[in-house]
């Protein structure tokens, strides 16, 4: 694949490949929130969870709907849907045009706590973005973010990982499902605080 990473920005044809390619390759990358007023929070990937065609746990398995239509997209775009009625989850759109597949952005290791975030989630900084919902919270990412380019003048993007990131990679069965639960498509940074579950 000839992609060029411009600025160490992840370009979109990066994410043309299989959700089980892209996930483990999202661990240590980071993840850029800019705000309306142009504050920008940076988190580090530190958890991820892989969904794709054929598979019995993606949204996408039965059939393509307004919900999850931006699954079968161009990859580079965010999923963003609400579960339990109040937690936002953030899925980055892989694969070729016509095939959906995403990842599920588990868990964020952020570099500073955000100025909204209070007094009783400051005690312990590294698990304020430790899960789905949670980074969703910390980064005030919902619904309208859905279907967003990830680029830098949008309000999410990605940014590879450094050249000298060599943590441990840990590769294990997704949490929190009822159906594909034997797959192998979460990975997560070892010894990590910010991991949704250890």
């Amino acid at each position: 694949m000839n992609c060029i990473k411009n600025n160490q920005v992840v370009e979109l044809c990066w994410l043309e490949r299989p959700s089980t390619e892209v996930a483990p390759d999202l661990i240590g990358c980071s993840l850029v929130r800019q705000m309306a007023d142009g504050e920008i929070i940076r988190g580090l990937i530190v958890e991820t969870e892989a969904y794709g065609e054929n598979d019995p746990a993606c949204h996408a398995y039965r059939r393509r709907t307004g919900r999850n239509s931006v699954m079968f997209g161009e990859a580079g775009r965010t999923y963003v849907y609400l579960i339990y009625g109040m937690y936002h989850c953030l899925n980055v759109v892989t694969d070729r045009d016509g095939v959906p597949s995403a990842v599920l952005i588990r868990a964020l290791q952020l570099e500073s706590v955000p100025r909204w975030i209070n007094e009783r989630h400051r005690v312990k900084p590294s698990r304020i973005a430790a899960g789905p919902g949670k980074l969703c919270r910390a980064l005030q990412i919902d619904s309208t973010l859905n279907a967003q380019v990830l680029q830098p003048d949008q309000p999410l993007w990605l940014e590879h990982r450094s050249s000298e990131f060599t943590a441990e990679i840990v590769q294990t069965t997704r949490i929190g499902l009822t159906q594909g639960i034997d797959l192998p498509w979460r990975w997560y940074l070892g010894n990590c605080l910010a991991v949704s579950k250890l």
